[in-house]
């Protein structure tokens, strides 16, 4: 007799329960770049829209500004550490290979004895951690999933490099999801490219170290041109059919939260989308720079908290970046 597995009992549906963020106190205007780069304030604003990024210092580590973020997402989630039964945390600037940081994390939280495990999703990374964490709830292996997206790109920039030294930021951002009455997490649309790998990458691979031949750390590089194409454009189509896959329209949006990479890319966005003007759209990018998978936990935190959206509102969410990957999704705000 073949044995019959039980079904998951899971809840009907999962939602963002609360979202919490970190930024470095160290404040970096674009004036310190200029050290570094032939450039000025006006180019850095016209090409980025970046005025200012933080810098996490020597005890702001991933795993300390991971707590941070972590902290706040619980309580705003009203539940206690010990419930939360599984951590994933999206991160590329974690250096040591294993363990994770994510049981770092969910150790030094307090969760007791979560799952925990990272992610390498770049600027996808959140979309990613999110809808494995909507899949933990409905199916029933977590109640409570917490997630974040964290980096320190301070540390893989190359300040040399006039294309990208201005553009990075440190940072983390975490929600709660958890059991929803209604869908509160709409399908993701996800995907990758790797066929474009190469367009945004790390200079040098860690194992050439073995060899003693590299001289410099090794940083992010970008084909700058060709991102804001691939992203303008093939994101455009892939956050049009996000919003097709939750059955709404661009018109019962009330917040747009895309990956803050670049504002002329947001902007470029919006209108190719055709967003609506009572729509609110995110620029968090401006003072904070690109922070990758953190980019938008932070955002949505800092809209929420400066009244910007409200609980309730229907945001897009998308996120895009190396692999070529990306994620997007329609989610009711916490």
């Amino acid at each position: 007799m073949t044995a019959k597995i039980r079904p998951a009992k899971g809840a009907p549906y999962a939602r963002i329960l609360g979202v919490g963020g970190y930024r470095p106190t160290r404040v970096v205007p674009n004036e310190e770049i200029l050290k570094h780069i032939d450039s000025s304030d006006e180019w850095i604003r016209s090409r980025s829209g970046i005025t200012t990024r933080h810098w996490a210092g020597p005890e702001e580590t991933v795993a300390e500004m991971t707590l941070a973020a972590a902290g706040k997402a619980v309580a705003d989630a009203g539940i206690g550490p010990e419930q939360i039964g599984a951590v994933v945390v999206s991160t590329v600037s974690h250096f040591k290979q294993t363990p994770s940081i994510a049981t770092e994390v969910a150790h030094r939280l307090g969760t007791g004895r979560a799952a925990a495990f990272d992610i390498s999703a770049a600027c996808a990374g959140f979309g990613y951690g999110l809808t494995i964490a909507k899949g933990l709830v409905v199916e029933g292996s977590a109640e409570y999933v917490l997630v974040v997206g964290v980096e320190r790109l301070s540390d893989l920039t190359d300040l040399t490099d006039r294309t990208t030294a201005f553009l990075f930021g440190d940072g983390a951002g975490a929600v709660v999801v958890g059991p929803s009455e209604e869908p509160g997490i709409g399908p993701a649309v996800w995907g990758s490219e790797g066929d474009k790998a190469d367009v945004i990458s790390q200079t040098v691979p860690w194992d050439d170290y073995r060899e003693g031949e590299v001289e410099k750390f090794p940083a992010i590089r970008q084909e700058g041109q060709t991102v804001f194409r691939w992203a303008v454009f093939e994101m455009a189509k892939v956050a049009q059919q996000a919003l097709e896959a939750a059955g709404i329209t661009a018109d019962d949006l009330d917040v747009f939260i895309p990956h803050q990479a670049n504002m002329r890319i947001i902007d470029s966005m919006v209108k190719t989308l055709k967003l609506p003007e009572h729509v609110t759209v995110a620029r968090d990018v401006e003072t904070t720079g690109n922070t990758s998978a953190a980019s938008i936990p932070l955002a949505m935190e800092r809209m929420l908290a400066t009244g910007q959206a409200k609980s309730g509102d229907t945001a897009l969410v998308i996120g895009f970046g190396a692999g070529l990957v990306y994620a997007a999704t329609v989610v009711t705000l916490p």
